[in-house]
């Protein structure tokens, strides 16, 4: 199984407002940079995407390094919650609708297919990849301000 190294990040200017995701995906020696946005949007959704969208890159099964400063994506699928909420029609623990039904769906379907390590590590800080996310998709939210 091949192995993959994926860092994603999202950015918003107002939550919901424009935003921007970014991605970088590492195979071997190759790396290969990606973005994307919208015009109305939130923070979370944009850092789904990002991990969305690389994903859906991938054209076979692969062991995959998930990095994200995002602690709800991380957190989400390192501990089972996003699982559950499916699980529970989209219900979380605390009764409350789950945000993003839509994209966790397609996320868990990815994460079915490929074996996903995910790592959270701190944003704007001394992770060169994260922060070269973070600059993409704040360029794709500025085409939308």
């Amino acid at each position: 199984m091949k192995q993959v190294t994926i860092y994603t990040d999202g950015a918003c200017s107002g939550n919901p407002g424009p935003g921007g995701w970014g991605a970088i995906l590492q195979y071997g020696q190759h790396t290969r940079e990606l973005s994307g946005g919208e015009a109305h949007t939130t923070n979370n959704r944009m850092e789904l995407t990002g991990v969305i969208e690389a994903l859906s890159l991938l054209k076979e099964p692969c062991e995959v390094e998930l990095y994200s400063d995002s602690k709800y994506v991380i957190d989400a699928l390192s501990k089972g919650w996003a699982k559950g909420w499916r699980a529970k029609g989209w219900v979380k623990s605390d009764k409350k609708p789950a945000l993003n039904p839509d994209l966790w769906e397609k996320l868990l379907k990815l994460c079915e297919i490929h074996q996903v390590h995910c790592h959270w590590v701190k944003g704007h800080a001394d992770n060169p990849y994260n922060n070269r996310c973070d600059q993409l998709a704040v360029e794709e939210r500025q085409k939308y301000q």
